[in-house]
């Protein structure tokens, strides 16, 4: 019967008008599952994201998934790349959704398209553009009129992109199932009636599209029918939808965890995230997606935070590079080849559950067509579980699941790993970074051209709209002849407080003190001792973001910047608040007015031969080198310098900060309830040190080389390195 239904619907779809194929299919679900053209289906799903690879990198990564046992491809829109401008679109190279969805369609995959479109991921704003934050009278993510507007009109205008690109499962495309909004459970609690009026909008807005395929919320677990509710985290075999008509789905099965700079990275073993994805089937779930399944790279100031890494890695299947990371990418496809055995009865039949003691318990799916599956579980942290199913005996490790798709023989277990781990090599590539020119980038005057001079401190986004990471806040100050410290015997002290994420403090020109915070932390206080003479001392304040907030109500109101007081000490008088004076302000640096990173000269800039010697802050170098010869992955070595950006032949490749990781690297244990502190790594290591160079970015020759360097750093020390796999046992 089953067949004959698949057969059914093969027909359906294949309607052929006046000569032109016209593929018409449908996307339903029921309780067991999604229905896809009469068909219920057991999905797994992996999370890649089109801007944190090349599109030179897509098709490999698509056949890797395919490879690796996905059915699905699952990506967020990112609104604020699409948008950057109102009105003002970008859908070219990088962020070509639709030519990644055709792609995914040609490799035989099917897509989850999270429109959103609030994303969160770690990413800039979560996603929105700044521009949105400035429309009046708006409020993120709630009942709010000039919101609601704004999102109706991108939603709706990417749902036509698809449309008119025949994208959607029902006009025969790959798309099967869609997302509207994203992690809203919270943030509708947080809002009250009003949230609960958004999301119920939200819903409204999506079905009213008409996609012709089922539509989801993540964490909402009141999503009004028909929208299907889902779960996002490390384990979800708690997890029940709100309706019992609606199938049982896992939207993010956390591979791992993201980075922040300062902290360890997290790895998470793959012998539980088989056990939990395991878990999750034999209670009754039937799509699992994988957040992340190849993670990437935040290219150029797309990472969020503050302090979220240029890394995205996320300890995926795939890593960061493109490269296949084992044992996690064989062990988990060898999952996927065990459950879809169980498929037929999975899909039609509900488990009976035996239980042996406190830990041991199997769940066995027996369809009235004959097909049997069982899954037999130990949730012992320690011992093995000895226990007898079907007159046969098993021995059961510590924190693990078999799976028998004859309900007799066991061909998979979560905690046997049979796959051989393997290593990164990071290995010289023998090209040298030549001709070396600096660059000082010249600190601005509270007197010369700058855009703004203002009464009082003003916040740094609400200035900067996120044109630059930086932002100049310059004031002067008039020191009397007659004070007592010019004589020897005291000092001024200068206090800043500060809600952005770095500052550096010059006075008169010279560097005096910098102060950064962490990603647990923004919000800090400059103290420190400063040098001033009589008469008029300049202050000039570069304050810098490493990234904007992504998560948490109303996060577009989060102040950044120098919002003070500012407070001069040990003057005769006391002190002296400096807050409330005439403050200039100039939005970025000089370099990148001058486009200074571009190949394109600029009459403007005068490089002068770069000297061992000489490691400034804020400065400007430039090199060039010539690309490697062979296939494998590049990155650059940043060891050496301190805090700044990278770009390669114009185009950013991210921030970098070297800066050495603090957490509990001791040990790391597979069984138990996973949380990323307890598999960390890199401990008293740089958090990042080789940042992914894509070769698709180079020429043959001449490429060029440009790092903006904050704190001061040996620039001469930065190599080219070519990334690799090889057999061994990771660290």
């Amino acid at each position: 019967m089953e067949d004959y239904t698949a057969f059914k619907w093969f027909l359906i779809c294949m309607v052929f008008f006046s000569g032109v194929q016209f593929i018409q299919c449908s996307v339903t679900y029921d309780r067991k599952a999604l229905i896809i053209n009469g068909q219920r289906r057991i999905l797994f799903s992996g999370s890649i994201h089109y801007p944190r690879s090349t599109p030179q990198m897509w098709k490999g990564l698509i056949q890797k998934a395919k490879d690796g046992g996905l059915d699905v491809i699952d990506t967020y829109v990112f609104w604020n790349l699409h948008e950057p401008y109102p009105g003002n679109y970008n859908f070219q190279g990088q962020y070509d959704l639709v030519h990644f969805i055709k792609l995914i369609h040609e490799a035989g995959l099917y897509v989850h398209l999270r429109i959103g479109p609030y994303v969160c991921a770690e990413w800039n704003f979560g996603g929105f553009p700044v521009w949105l934050k400035y429309i009046p009278g708006i409020s993120f993510r709630t009942d709010n009129e000039p919101f609601k507007a704004q999102m109706q009109r991108f939603t709706e205008k990417i749902v036509q992109m698809m449309k008119n690109e025949m994208l959607f499962e029902s006009q025969g495309g790959p798309i099967i199932i869609s997302q509207i909004e994203n992690e809203y459970g919270a943030e509708s609690k947080a809002f009250g009636q009003a949230g609960q009026a958004y999301m119920t909008w939200a819903a409204k807005l999506a079905l009213g599209m008409g996609t012709g395929v089922p539509w989801v919320m993540c964490k909402e677990d009141d999503a009004p029918d028909p929208v299907i509710n889902t779960c996002n985290n490390f384990y979800c075999d708690y997890f029940s939808p709100n309706k019992p008509n609606k199938p049982t789905m896992w939207t993010e099965a956390w591979s791992g965890w993201y980075t922040e700079f300062g902290g360890p990275i997290h790895r998470r073993p793959v012998e539980d995230l088989a056990f939990a994805v395991a878990r999750f089937i034999q209670k009754g779930g039937s799509f699992v997606n994988y957040y992340m399944y190849h993670g990437g790279t935040n290219f150029g100031r797309t990472s969020g935070g503050p302090f979220t890494t240029t890394s995205y890695d996320y300890d995926a299947p795939i890593d960061e590079y493109g490269l296949i990371r084992q044992p996690k990418y064989g062990h988990l496809n060898e999952l996927h080849k065990a459950i879809k055995l169980c498929e037929p009865a999975l899909i039609s039949a509900d488990p009976t559950i035996t239980t042996w003691g406190k830990y041991a318990k199997a769940y066995v799916f027996a369809s009235k067509s004959g097909h049997c599956a069982a899954f037999l579980s130990n949730y012992n942290l320690d011992s093995y579980a000895t226990v007898t199913f079907n007159e046969m005996h098993y021995h059961l490790p510590p924190w693990s699941i078999s799976i028998l798709p004859d309900c007799k023989n066991v061909i998979f277990n979560t905690a046997k790993v049979g796959i051989e781990a393997t290593r990164v090599n990071m290995s010289p590539s023998n090209v040298k970074l030549v001709s070396w020119e600096t660059f000082n980038e010249n600190m601005p005057s509270s007197d010369g051209e700058t855009k703004i001079t203002v009464g009082g401190l003003l916040d740094q986004l609400n200035v900067t709209r996120d044109y630059s990471d930086y932002l100049w806040y310059m004031t002067s100050v008039d020191i009397s002849p007659s004070e007592s410290f010019l004589h020897g015997g005291k000092y001024l002290t200068l206090t800043v407080k500060s809600a952005g994420h770095g500052l550096h403090v010059f006075i008169n020109g010279h560097l005096s003190g910098s102060i950064f915070g962490n990603a647990k932390n923004t919000r800090f206080t400059f103290q420190g001792q400063v040098n001033m003479h009589a008469g008029k001392n300049s202050i000039s304040l570069l304050s810098i973001a490493v990234g904007l907030p992504y998560n948490g109500p109303h996060f577009e109101k989060w102040n950044t910047g120098i919002l003070g007081p500012v407070v001069l000490n040990g003057l005769d008088q006391g002190k002296k608040d400096l807050s409330s004076q005439r403050w200039s302000y100039q939005i970025g640096l000089k370099g990148e007015s001058m486009n200074i990173m571009s190949q394109t000269e600029n009459s403007q800039v005068y490089w002068r031969e770069a000297t061992e010697q000489k490691q400034q802050p804020l400065t400007w170098y430039k090199a060039g080198f010539n690309t490697p010869i062979g296939g494998e992955p590049l990155a650059l070595d940043m060891s050496s310098m301190g805090k700044g950006q990278i770009w390669i032949n114009g185009q950013n490749i991210g921030r970098y900060y070297t800066i050495f990781a603090k957490g509990n690297c001791t040990s790391c244990s597979y069984s138990g309830t996973y949380r990323p502190h307890k598999c960390e790594f890199g401990c008293d290591q740089p958090t990042q040190q080789w940042y992914h160079v894509p070769r698709s970015w180079l020429n043959p020759t001449q490429n060029q080389l440009v790092v903006f360097e904050e704190t001061g750093g040996d620039p001469f020390k930065i190599s080219l390195l070519k990334r690799s796999i090889v057999s061994g046992r990771t660290d």
